[in-house]
């Protein structure tokens, strides 16, 4: 079988399995992204347009979410597990590895979970797999799903699937953007999007705190190994010198990543909330010459070949260390 008569093949299980199922936990990766929030949203839409019992579940830790994408309606949020736990099919979304939502009742004695995802390096956890790796997001392959299960798409969906399509394609400059991520956006347009609205939202309702945060931040710019390497710390005291939380760091990476002639962008960033780690470490692949996911599984995360992440307790100077030797091995 060719890759997309298998994608075909396993769209139709996961249809099969909705049809057939009634009670659906829905969730994603921690430290959720556009695209993990558009398509958590819109799948639990959908489900609840066919009638099906729906819930999307986030740990209480992940909220409030970045300022970017507070504007979504995800006030149905569970932080807990609800009490029919067993009787649910669970369906995670955007999640390349189980690990990266690190709930110990998801995890365990689960007879169906249902993996939809876009990842490269996706483990293939689930009892179904659906992961398309030439889909820009997976909210073009909830788009795709929504299709065959006959779901018309409603403003609502439509512009969760929006955000995520926008978000993962780096509003559609990013090498994964392709004439179908087009295609589907016009549909999306069609459906009800509007797009002004949803750019200002996610792209130009910045507060002050977060302006400041990203000048300290490229301030503290350190370009290593002939420009192998451009990496920034944003430490417990910057948050507290600005005045912003964690939460006002989406996006830092995106302006190291334009520096001309560097290999990877990395932001290493306090997470003085967080109890798992000390550290999240952002990475980006500027120009393809180093696969930042296989760098990320080492330290227990994952994500794109040109654009991961991991946590970890490592020192600052532990990390830039291990990204050093990471990426010479690679260049």
């Amino acid at each position: 079988m060719t890759e997309a008569q298998i994608i075909a093949t396993d769209l139709d299980r996961i249809v099969e399995e909705i049809r057939e199922g009634r009670r659906f936990l829905l969730t994603t990766h921690e430290n959720p992204d556009g695209d993990a929030l558009g398509s958590l949203l819109a799948t639990h839409q959908i489900l609840q347009a066919l009638g099906k019992d729906s819930v999307m579940f986030l740990a209480a830790k992940e909220f409030p979410l970045p300022v970017e994408y507070r504007f979504m309606p995800l006030e149905e949020v569970f932080h807990e597990p609800p009490a029919d736990m067993a009787d649910r099919v669970v369906i995670f979304l955007d999640c390349g590895n189980i690990d990266r939502m690190p709930v110990d009742f998801l995890k365990h004695g689960r007879e169906k979970v249902l993996n939809i995802d876009h990842h490269h390096d996706n483990t293939r956890f689930g009892t179904v797999n659906l992961v398309d790796v030439e889909a820009s997001s997976t909210a073009e392959i909830v788009f795709d799903l929504a299709g065959r299960l006959g779901v018309e798409l409603t403003p609502d969906v439509a512009s969760a699937l929006y955000v995520g399509l926008v978000t993962d394609t780096g509003k559609f400059m990013y090498e994964n953007t392709r004439a179908r991520s087009h295609l589907v956006a016009a549909a999306l347009v069609d459906a009800g999007v509007n797009v002004s609205d949803i750019y200002r939202r996610l792209y130009e309702h910045v507060p002050i705190e977060k302006l400041r945060l990203v000048a300290r931040a490229l301030d503290k710019i350190r370009i290593l190994d002939d420009g192998a390497l451009a990496v920034t710390y944003i430490s417990s005291e910057d948050y507290e010198a600005t005045g912003a939380s964690e939460v006002l760091t989406e996006g830092v990476i995106d302006h190291l990543r334009t520096l001309d002639g560097t290999a990877v962008a990395a932001v290493v960033r306090d997470q003085p909330e967080r109890g798992r780690a000390s550290r999240k470490v952002s990475l980006r692949s500027t120009d393809g010459r180093v696969d930042v996911s296989a760098i990320a599984r080492e330290q227990g995360g994952g994500g794109h070949q040109r654009a991961a992440g991991f946590s970890t307790d490592l020192s600052v100077e532990g990390v830039i260390e291990f990204l050093r030797a990471q990426i010479a091995a690679q260049i």
